[in-house]
């Protein structure tokens, strides 16, 4: 959705009471109430660079969460998140006023500090500190996101070297996280509200072609979303809701890279996709045949992220149909969780429904161990441009033959499957089979692929030239660690013993 369709401009504390009075208790709205008091008093007299009060800053912050229906700790802890750095009031103070949960969520916040590029090394410092904070306490990532969302949307009021540095640090690292967490709301602000400030013409380019597009189907997708709604419910199956997607534009952008250019776009068919939330699990199945029964699949074009999921746990069933006329249309079929947790992600968990009781909190023992995975890589880093390809690129997981996911960067191969098994795997890689067919080991893996690996106990370790092939860190590593000791011990052989 877009920004401005979330926060009004200048945003005050009667819009954020309005948005949470929806779903919220009234003890919870009176402490929202407090929290805004006290950070208005604390921040008072303070204004940003554009010359708008300081205040305003947290209250948006606050409301992009409120949008996401979310905790009311959370809501709290965005009011008073620049307080203890910005003003004289202590933490001490904060936990005195609002308990020691809000305290803990603000002292995450507060330890991050600023992240600011100052060269690698001191960035990639920075970026640890990010991914503790986000193992001990993921809320605190939450907060960062929308605090990020905000200043961008606020951004011009900087000088342009500026504008630039905190657009493309969004675009590289920011969004890639929320992504990593399932937070397509986030992922998907922060990518087209820093677009233009680093593409500035491909993003007037896009944005003309979308809205172009979008005009030109509107009657149409109309027409198309209520013949499927009679239809599912002469069928019997209870229908949430069916609205049209309209794709991001950075997600269009690339996907317009990927299709081989500007001359292309006429094979990108999601412009805008028809959503269809339903009740439960089996009316999404239900509601795919009823469609399929309207209207033929294209060939390869139904995908179900239902029975295997992403690797940030996103799950809905696509299909791509011949529609009304012969048109091309996407639809997306979901129930109200999955709904929920593709447009929140790891946020979900903190989700309140329309009773203001949050819904139970599921195991997010995951993202824990993705922080803790990343922050142990992050100790070996020196070189920004791995953990881009390590951590921030897309995703693909494959499977082991006995079923096992493995979660690797796009465009990895099997010698970084191998070593992200084990080791001694990767060392005596042979050779691989994928989706039962031999491969070469520089074949470029894709999400679904099963894949084998052969290996040799007699091979000596890897080859040099796998150092090109691969994609990851780890395999990297540990592919130079083995030669470094091979050349040392050729060496010691060869040369003269004293």
């Amino acid at each position: 959705m877009p920004y401005q369709d979330i926060i009004p401009a200048n945003p005050n504390i009667n819009d954020l009471l309005t948005q949470i009075r929806k779903y919220y208790r009234k003890e919870d709205i009176d402490m929202v109430r407090l929290a805004y008091d006290f950070a208005a008093k604390a921040h008072a007299g303070q204004t940003r660079k554009s010359g708008e009060p300081y205040i305003i800053h947290p209250v948006a912050t606050a409301m992009i969460l409120a949008h996401m229906r979310i905790d009311p700790n959370i809501i709290v802890a965005a009011l008073l998140h620049d307080v203890p750095e910005d003003t004289s009031v202590t933490l001490g103070e904060i936990e005195k006023n609002f308990g020691p949960d809000i305290a803990s969520i603000i002292k995450g916040i507060t330890k991050l500090g600023k992240l600011k590029y100052r060269g690698v090394e001191r960035y990639i410092e920075n970026l640890r500190k990010m991914f503790v904070a986000m193992a001990e306490d993921i809320r605190v990532m939450i907060i960062k996101f929308a605090d990020r969302v905000h200043n961008l949307a606020t951004i011009d009021a900087l000088p342009p070297k500026k504008r630039y540095r905190i657009a493309l640090e969004s675009l590289e690292i920011y969004a890639p996280i929320a992504n990593r967490l399932g937070i397509g709301e986030f992922k998907s602000l922060l990518e087209d509200l820093s677009f233009p400030h680093i593409y500035p013409k491909e993003y007037e380019k896009t944005k003309s072609l979308r809205d172009t597009l979008i005009s030109q189907r509107e009657a149409y997708l109309h027409n198309v979303m209520e013949i499927i709604k009679n239809e599912l419910k002469n069928s019997g199956i209870k229908v949430l809701n069916v609205h049209g997607r309209e794709k991001a534009l950075y997600s269009l952008y690339q996907k317009i890279i990927r299709k081989g250019g500007w001359e292309h776009t006429d094979k990108i068919h999601d412009v805008v996709a028809i959503r269809i939330i339903v009740e439960d699990l089996a009316d999404c199945y239900a509601a795919l045949g009823i469609i399929h029964k309207l209207w033929r699949p294209l060939k390869g074009g139904i995908k179900d992220y239902i029975s295997q999921p992403k690797p940030n746990g996103y799950k809905s069933l696509h299909t791509t149909v011949f529609c009304i006329d012969g048109q091309i249309v996407e639809f997306q079929i979901r129930d109200k969780t999955m709904h929920n947790e593709a447009e929140y992600g790891i946020a979900a968990h903190w989700h309140y429904d329309e009773r203001g009781a949050r819904l139970p909190a599921k195991d997010i023992f995951w993202a824990k161990e993705l922080a803790n995975i990343q922050k142990n890589v992050l100790e070996k880093l020196s070189d920004l441009n791995e953990l881009k390809i390590d951590f921030f690129k897309n995703r693909i997981f494959v499977f082991t033959p006995q079923g096992d996911v493995i979660d690797l960067p796009e465009d990895a191969t099997p010698i970084d499957f191998a070593y992200n098994i084990h080791t001694d795997i990767g060392n005596h890689c042979n050779g691989a089979k994928v989706n039962d067919q031999l491969v070469s080991l520089d074949t470029p893996l894709k999400s679904g692929d099963v894949v084998e690996i052969f290996t040799d106990k007699n091979r000596k370790g890897p080859s040099p030239d796998w150092i090109k092939n691969v994609k990851t860190h780890l395999a990297k590593s540990h592919i130079k660690e083995k030669l470094k000791t091979e050349k040392n011990t050729w060496l010691k052989n060869i040369l003269p013993k004293k």
